[in-house]
């Protein structure tokens, strides 16, 4: 509230810092806040207070924006439920039976339920673009290395990547317009100049190529999914993009590759308080960082010479695309208590399915976006997932809110 009254002072005395300041915004509680306490979703962090803010912080500070909270998430951002068996059980804004997605599950609901004008998440796996797609929200993955991760606590160094969830995209892209930009003090950080992103939303996609792959995405999604994304393709190209075949041969060996570099990389951060403090662990997480330090180094090599692979078919569908469209979650949210679910005939585990359309483009660093694109018989929402070539963030954004203007699922709200 002191913030609230700082920002109406200075705006009422013509100091406007601009378009977020004064806008109520929360943190996914793995961004470290001066003087609040940063938990990470843990029992081992509970009362740990930062000394200084995560840069995004910072950022959005600067700009005005008024930090009203942090927000639940999955135990050190490894998981897809944010069922946290520390801070509580998080709720989808649609149905509260339902898991919001995860690890930023809290900032997705959160949004969706208007308790916040967006929210920072982190994306590791698709930990941003999976709650927002569960909550009927926008979730933007920018390009690896466009916004600063020094004070954001990490998952996998190598693939996490920081970004905003938010009501529409052009809120998404004020919010990138801020935090964006190179942190001499991340070693991840890019030095790449920043766009006017908002000047890029014109609406127009006219002969812009839409890639949709060939492969994978579609096969892996339940039918009642792959019905919603079609159709939102067919209205991008009823705003004259060209719709163009791609392939993506090897993309199904991104799940395997990607949680293989996770767990490791996650239990080389744990490794001291897995020897020390075992026990403050949830059941879900502590087994996986355990296992995680049970790979090989061979097995990892592996892993990141499937990754480069990625990136080289990638490259190559992007010579034939502008940016690529595909499901963003295979499933509506499932419910809380549901471990496996049925896709297509076949029983799947929750936790592995989450992330199965969205971590490709953690291994590529690629910006990933969605978008509502429809409601389940259910209720309950699905997204498109667009996706661009790298530092292209702005022509992905482009696309994202031509296809929101021609539709109203983004002015949709939970009863």
């Amino acid at each position: 509230m002191a913030a609230a009254r700082q920002a109406e002072a200075e705006i009422a005395a013509g100091r406007w810092r601009g378009a977020l300041h004064g806008v109520p915004i929360g943190l996914k509680d793995l961004f470290n806040t001066a003087g609040v306490v940063t938990t990470n979703g843990s029992r081992i962090f509970k009362d740990t207070v930062p000394a200084a803010d995560a840069v995004v912080t910072a950022r959005l500070k600067e700009a005005g924006a008024v930090i009203v909270g942090k927000n639940n998430m999955h135990e050190f951002a490894f998981g897809s439920t944010t069922n946290n068996p520390h801070f509580g059980t998080c709720r989808n804004a649609w149905n509260q039976e339902h898991i919001p997605g995860g690890s930023s599950g809290g900032s997705g609901a959160a949004v969706a339920a208007r308790l916040c004008f967006m929210s920072m998440g982190s994306d590791t796996g698709g930990s941003i673009r999976s709650p927002a797609c569960l909550n009927g929200i926008v979730g933007f993955k920018p390009t690896y290395g466009l916004v600063s991760r020094r004070g954001v606590f990490p998952l996998s160094w190598s693939l996490d990547h920081a970004g905003p969830l938010a009501r529409t995209v052009r809120d998404g892209a004020l919010i990138l317009q801020v935090i964006a930009g190179h942190d001499p003090a991340d070693p991840s950080s890019a030095s790449s100049p920043i766009p006017d992103y908002g000047a890029a939303l014109d609406g127009n996609v006219r002969g812009l190529r839409v890639g949709v792959p060939r492969e994978y995405f579609f096969a892996r999604s339940s039918e009642e999914v792959e019905t919603l994304v079609r159709t939102a393709i067919r209205t991008l190209e009823g705003l004259a993009a060209t719709i163009v075949e791609v392939s993506l041969p090897h993309v199904d060996l991104a799940p395997m590759a990607g949680m293989t570099i996770i767990s490791v990389e996650a239990a080389e951060v744990h490794a001291s308080w897995l020897r020390t403090r075992p026990a403050d662990y949830g059941a879900d997480v502590r087994p996986r960082l355990q296992a995680g330090a049970l790979f090989s180094g061979g097995e990892y090599t592996r892993a990141q010479r499937i990754r480069a692979l990625m990136q080289k078919e990638f490259r190559e569908a992007m010579t034939r695309a502008d940016v690529l469209v595909m499901p963003n979650n295979a499933i509506p949210a499932p419910r809380i208590d549901q471990a496996m679910i049925p896709v297509r005939g076949k029983e799947v585990w929750v936790m592995a399915l989450m992330p199965r359309l969205t971590i490709a483009h953690n291994l590529t660093g690629a910006p990933a976006l969605t978008v509502p694109c429809g409601f389940a018989a259910s209720g309950l929402p699905v997204g498109l997932q667009i996706v661009g070539r790298p530092f292209e963030d702005a022509t992905v954004l482009r696309v994202g809110h031509a296809y929101e203007q021609a539709t109203d699922w983004h002015r949709r709200r939970p009863g």
